[in-house]
């Protein structure tokens, strides 16, 4: 298999995975008052993959610019491994993730992060994230990122992805 991959900013690379798009909502906690922000928090349930998200707005481009300041976001993305990609079968590959968020990020795939890589600090810092080292067409998947704005003592700018992208390649024999 060649390595091919997929806008996930595109409605028409959406449909290969079947998904409707990104679902957004503000803060640590969406809906919550300040936020969401209390201290000691042990977790947000947004990175689960059974949370209700039904509420959430779908907003037309991941690359919107939100707020000013110390503020956050979760994006959400549900989708369908495909049999096949731009001509390729999908099963047994190895799939990435990989984005690039505005300025402080975490990636949680299917309620779980990997604490060596799912974690973006900086500005314009790339991130490529396992989601399968063998991919099951089928088999369903959720993609929750949180992303704030940094640095978080001195925020400046806004929030957004810069891009993100379904990454399919060919596992090692």
């Amino acid at each position: 298999m060649a390595r091919v991959s997929i806008d996930l900013d595109d409605k028409g690379d959406l449909q290969l995975i079947g998904a409707s798009g990104w679902k957004r909502s503000m803060g640590m906690v969406p809906g919550e008052p300040n936020q969401g922000l209390v201290a000691e928090m042990r977790g947000a349930a947004a990175r689960m993959p059974d949370y209700d998200d039904s509420g959430w707005e779908q907003p037309e481009t991941i690359q919107e610019r939100l707020s000013v300041g110390f503020t956050f976001a979760w994006y959400r993305l549900a989708f369908t491994m495909p049999e096949t990609i731009k001509g390729q079968t999908v099963g047994g590959n190895r799939v990435f993730f990989e984005c690039n968020v505005d300025n402080y990020g975490e990636v949680y795939i299917d309620g779980a992060i990997d604490r060596n890589i799912g974690v973006i600090t900086g500005n314009n810092t790339p991130k490529r994230v396992s989601l399968a080292d063998a991919a099951e067409p089928g088999k369903q998947h959720v993609i929750a990122v949180l992303v704030a704005n940094a640095p978080l003592g001195d925020p400046v700018g806004a929030i957004f992805f810069r891009h993100a992208t379904l990454a399919f390649e060919e596992a090692p024999r």
